[in-house]
């Protein structure tokens, strides 16, 4: 039987044309039964070629096509037929068809013919030599009546709207209105396009009634997602049962069926009914009992010819309706080919196509390709050559070319009609343990060359029909959005235009991010960063540049814009702000002038129109506007939309980018196919559609459920037929050529056209789910073998090392504006990589917010010194104190801002001025008058005069010369390597250790160790910042770390005596200062390693200086108050400075 349906030679032509019979299926036997066995090709009732001018159809009649051959043209002249012959008058011709745009090209189609087929018989002699078969079999009667066949055609077209051209829907609609009580119809009842918003609703109320207080069997959008699978496919039966008990599957099978039940009661009282409520009410009421046979009565009178096209994608229940009022009663035609059933996904049962088959009264076949070359049909026929698309009775049969010889034409040889181009593992980069390259490399790889080769293919002189080979003369047909994403950048870096042929949501574009900002802005017109956002799109037409340069005051200018606009939305509604934002910005001459501009302007014009809509039916506010583009952004899919799917952004020619689905009725002369090897999904999908007997089935229980694994392999299964015919709908777009790529990943092994070409055994019928990838010189000589058995000419294998990056030479120019772009993150990031300071690896030990571990320290003085002095320094023992010198700024402020003002001032004087206390005077006024300080600036010029001159040992910082002091040492460490890091790691902690190891016990911080260990065990890695108050170089040269400090020592007015050497180093020790003395002086130890050649930090090194100002008097501050000096153990420095370098010298 094999060998009779596909013989092993060409593709017949017209003149030289096989008549293959099959068998009809066995008594009792179901298609689903069979559903994606495999084996051998089941067997099929007696078939016959139809033949337009032969015998009108009458009964049941299924009218099997295959792609090219020409069903609407079938299905039309069969309709000029019926009304030209006299069987019927227009009004009681029914045809149907299964989208909106089918239905809208079938009814011009119907009308144009008819006016064509009219037009010719007005003259019958000269209709009877006409070119056109069907005028010729109607002019083949005498000339009265061809006049009346004429007649009745014109009085066709006078009445035209009476005729029922719709989807199944439509029809539905239409019979209930007529129905009328028969059909319980109720007028005010509104209809919905889809119920996917209300279904959301449902699906989160219960989730929240049923597991607030926890049990959730899957997270929320998990069970969205299940809801909306469980409705959308309603008919579908739900698994598990309740016999799993309390297992999780169980609870979600019982959440799927209870938003079942909860949708369609909150549909009742809110009036609404969808389009598959229409299917169920209507067949409801033709099965009624009482009154359903003779609802069936009154439509098949008002319908005696019903033509159905596209049948192959219809759903059980629009059979059992068609059926019901049809079968053996009136004439009823059902045009399809099984072949192109791919809506599996919309609820279409190509199950129901063949039951129909089964109980038709006759089979015609449709079996002259008007589409493609011979060459290319010969060269498809190898390809698909005796195979079953995943159902044994679902097979390609011979079809006959009408053109012999191909249109394309260029220099060189005849061109080859199939080209299929590999992709080693070589140069995609890494292998996995399987020894595949990643999925993600491979497909940019690819994408690169589809567009590399259409530039070739441009450029090279080729001609289609005598004419040039242009950009829309190019189809590439993909599976998914983000592989049309990917050779559309991939084309545009080549300069060649490009246009999406549909199917891509409106909303998945960067156009609608835009718009979002932009009604993020018109929301909240005052907040400066949605208000940058906005502008930087096309719709405001600012560049990032403008924005940075012209800072707030621009920033206020457009907040102003926005608010008016805003305004504007309210009195005159979303249209009123577009056309606004359209005459201030003018985004349509700046995206018109720079490449993809057209496609962008289209989006934007596109979304602004949905806006409006939505706006002026739902009466939404700029709020809940914005929180509908926000849901449709954040999924494209989502809601009830009409007219989401991008329309065409030019009328110039531009290579058309389509997904399979959106591609199918649609012709192109040359095809490429670039990801027919890439059959990635989910590896375990938590829902699972596949059929039981008859039945459909949906698995809601996820991977842990029982029977899952069972369930996954047949719904695997009917999905990898879905995948062949797929790729059938794909290959046969074509009329002159396709262009195919085959690339080895892990996925390749379960892809339709590697199982279609290396999977199957020549001339089996069956094609298996899965074929291993063989390596990569045996898959090429493989390949190599199978093209040349198709004969000489027909396929070429095409090795590729590297894609090529070519551009078209007639590429359009770009503009200089640079287009902002989201950054893709790629790296691992490093939580532990941080740019540190004291402050925030101290911050665990004081009452700081958490934010400041990660947060540098920028502000000197003030910020690291407490609010209030240690409770064990509050009370004063009195007698201590008694007569000691008071503090000089007892009559000044204290706290963070004092300290940030005392730190300016003495960073800023000039110890060399003549007039040191006329110097530090104006220095304070200025500062003072420059925070607006409630400071008396003479008072303070008094105190800081007395720090200056106090001995801070060996001289005091008055006698310091300017060259000699270093104010505000900034530092950067790189920490554990910095950008380079070691895999050593070294933390806080490790510290403690360093200073057991090398403070002697009679140091004053020799049990700060202990402390240290209780701080929060950051790791030391990235960069430590800090800024060193001061550094003097003193004889020797010696280099001193000074830090001034603030804090308060005590209550009260305070006393020289509040700053004794054992007093401060408590403060030292409670607010971490010996650390940050540390940190500080391996800086400085890492900055004169730097500088000085012959450096020593024995001899350089000349340990610290905490100067607290408020215990200073001036010459006669006692010795050990007012200014704490500490020498750190150089060898203690040294290694801190190592274990900060993560163990390396620095």
């Amino acid at each position: 039987m094999t060998d009779e349906l596909f013989p092993t030679g060409d593709v017949r032509t017209v003149d030289d044309r096989p008549r293959p019979r099959r068998r009809a299926r066995p008594t009792g036997e179901s298609a689903a039964g069979r559903f994606a066995t495999g084996g051998e090709a089941g067997p099929r009732r007696d078939s016959s070629e139809f033949d337009l001018c032969g015998e009108l159809p009458t009964g049941t009649t299924i009218l099997e096509a295959s792609a090219g051959t020409g069903k609407t043209y079938a299905i039309v002249g069969l309709a000029v037929r019926f009304v030209a012959e006299g069987v019927v008058d227009i009004s009681q011709l029914l045809l149907v068809t299964f989208s909106r745009a089918a239905t809208q090209e079938l009814r011009e189609r119907t009308r144009d013919r008819f006016v064509a087929v009219a037009a010719a018989l007005a003259e019958p002699a000269t209709a009877r030599s006409a070119d056109d078969e069907l005028i010729v079999h109607l002019a083949a009667a005498d000339d009265a009546e061809v006049l009346r066949r004429r007649a009745r055609l014109v009085a066709a077209l006078s009445d035209f709207d009476a005729g029922t051209i719709s989807t199944t829907h439509g029809f539905c609609q239409r019979m209930l209105d007529e129905l009328g009580i028969a059909g319980e119809h109720d007028p005010r009842v509104r209809l919905v396009e889809g119920i996917e918003d209300l279904v959301t609703t449902v699906a989160e109320d219960l989730y929240l009634a049923r597991y607030a207080r926890g049990g959730a069997p899957m997270p929320i959008r998990q069970a969205t997602a299940l809801a909306k699978a469980a409705v959308a496919d309603r008919r579908a039966r739900l698994v598990p049962g309740d016999e799993l008990g309390d297992h999780p599957a169980a609870e979600a099978a019982a959440f799927a069926a209870a938003v079942r039940t909860e949708v369609e009661r909150r549909k009742r009282l809110s009036g609404l009914r969808d389009y598959d409520d229409q299917l169920v009410l209507l067949h409801d009421v033709l099965a009624d009992p009482a009154h359903g046979e003779r609802a069936c009565r009154r439509i098949r009178e008002r319908f005696p010819v019903t033509l159905v096209d596209e049948f192959q994608d219809t759903d059980p229940l629009q059979w059992d309706i068609l059926r019901r009022v049809f079968h053996t009663h009136t004439t009823l035609v059902l045009v399809g080919d099984p072949k192109q059933a791919i809506y599996a996904f919309r609820g279409a049962e190509v199950l129901s196509y063949l039951d129909a088959v089964a109980l038709a009264g006759a089979r015609r076949e449709l079996d002259i390709n008007r589409r493609s070359d011979a060459g290319l049909l010969t060269a498809l026929h190898h390809v698909f050559g005796g195979a079953a698309l995943g159902h044994p009775e679902i097979t390609v049969p011979p079809v006959r070319a009408v053109r012999p010889h191909t249109r394309l034409s260029g220099p060189g040889d005849s061109p080859v009609p199939l080209r299929l181009r590999l992709f080693p593992r070589q140069g995609a980069g890494a292998l996995n343990g399987s020894g595949f390259p990643a999925v993600g490399r491979q497909r940019e790889r690819v994408a690169d060359d589809v567009a590399a080769d259409i530039v070739r293919t441009l450029e090279s002189g080729l001609r289609v029909d005598g004419a040039a080979l242009g950009p829309g003369d190019i189809a590439v047909l993909v599976r998914k959005r983000t592989q049309i994403d990917a050779v559309r950048a991939a084309l545009d870096r080549a300069g060649v235009a490009s246009v999406l042929a549909g199917g891509a949501s409106v909303f998945g574009t960067r156009s609608a991010t835009d718009w979002l900002w932009v009604l993020r802005a018109l929301e909240q017109p005052h907040r400066g960063d949605r208000v940058r956002l906005a502008a930087t799109t096309p719709l405001l037409g600012y560049s990032a540049a403008e924005i940075d340069s012209g800072g707030a005051d621009l920033v206020g200018q457009i907040g102003t814009r926005l608010r008016e606009a805003a305004r504007l939305f309210a009195r005159s509604g979303f249209a009123a702000v577009f056309d606004r934002l359209g005459a201030q910005a003018l985004p349509a001459p700046r995206l018109l002038s720079v490449l993809g501009g057209e496609r962008r302007l289209t989006d934007l014009r596109h979304i602004a129109q949905l806006l409006d809509e939505v706006a002026s039916r739902e009466s939404l506010g700029l709020t809940a506007l914005t929180r509908w583009l926000a849901d449709r952004v954040r999924d494209p899919e989502s809601g009830a939309v009409s007219g989401r799917s991008r329309r065409l952004d030019r009328d110039a020619a531009a290579v058309q980018i389509a997904t399979v689905h959106a591609s199918k009725g649609l012709e192109f002369p040359i095809v490429y196919l670039p990801f027919a090897w890439d059959s990635a999904k989910i590896p375990d999908p938590p829902t699972l559609l596949f059929h039981d007997g008859p039945d459909r089935v949906l698995d809601v229980g996820g991977p842990e459920a029982p029977g899952y694994a069972e369930h996954k392999r047949r719904c695997d299964a009917e999905e990898a037929g879905e995948e062949l015919r797929l790729l059938y709908v794909a290959l046969t777009r074509a009329k002159c050529r396709v262009v195919a790529w085959w690339a080895p990943t892990y996925g390749t092994a379960s892809a339709p056209l590697h199982r279609m070409i290396l999977g199957r055994d020549p001339g089996s019928a069956e094609v298996p789910a899965r074929s291993e990838v063989a390596a990569d010189p045996i898959a090429l000589r493989r390949l190599q073998d199978w093209a040349a058995a198709a004969g000489p000419g027909l396929i070429d294998i095409e090795p590729i090392r590297a894609p090529e990056q070519l551009r078209l030479r007639t590429e359009r120019g770009r503009d200089g504006d640079v287009h902002l772009a989201a950054a893709r993150f790629e790296r691992t990031v490093d939580h532990e990589w941080r740019r540190t300071s004291y402050s925030a690896l101290t911050a665990s030990a004081h009452e700081q917010a958490p934010a400041a571990l990660d947060t540098a320290e920028t502000v000197s003085g003030g910020t690291d010194e407490p609010l209030s002095p240690a409770p064990e320094l509050e009370t004063d023992p009195g007698a201590e104190f008694a007569g000691a010198a008071p503090s000089l700024m007892n009559g000044l402020p204290y706290g963070a801002e004092f300290g940030t003002l005392v730190h300016g001032v003495l960073e800023l004087v000039d110890t060399d001025a003549p007039d040191l206390a006329a110097e530090v005077r104006a220095r304070c006024a200025h500062a003072v008058a420059e925070l607006m300080a409630d400071i008396d600036p003479d008072e303070l010029a008094r105190a800081l005069v007395a720090v200056l001159r106090t001995s801070v040992d060996p001289v005091a910082l008055a006698d310091i010369r300017s060259r000699d002091r270093l104010e505000e040492l900034e530092f950067e460490l790189p920490l554990a390597g910095g950008d380079d890091p070691v895999a050593r790691r070294v933390s806080v902690r490790r510290i403690a250790d360093l200073l057991r190891a090398h403070l002697p016990a009679d140091d004053p911080f020799a049990e700060y160790a202990a402390a240290v260990e209780l701080l929060d065990d950051i790791a030391l890695k990235g960069f430590l910042t800090g800024s060193i108050d001061a550094v003097l170089r003193t004889a020797g040269p010696r280099f001193v770390v000074v830090d001034y400090k603030t804090n308060r020592l005590g209550s009260g007015d305070l006393t020289v005596a509040h700053y004794t050497r054992d007093r401060m180093a408590q403060e030292m020790a409670r607010s971490h200062y010996p650390l940050q003395a540390l940190l500080y002086s391996a800086a400085l130890h890492r900055y004169l390693r730097w500088r000085m050649p012959d450096y020593d930090p024995a001899r350089h090194l000349g340990g610290v200086r905490y100067l607290f100002v408020r215990g200073m008097i001036g010459p006669d501050t006692p010795p050990g108050h007012g200014v704490f000096d500490w020498d750190p153990p150089v060898d203690l420095v040294v290694a801190l400075s190592d274990l900060l370098a993560g163990g390396r010298t620095r």
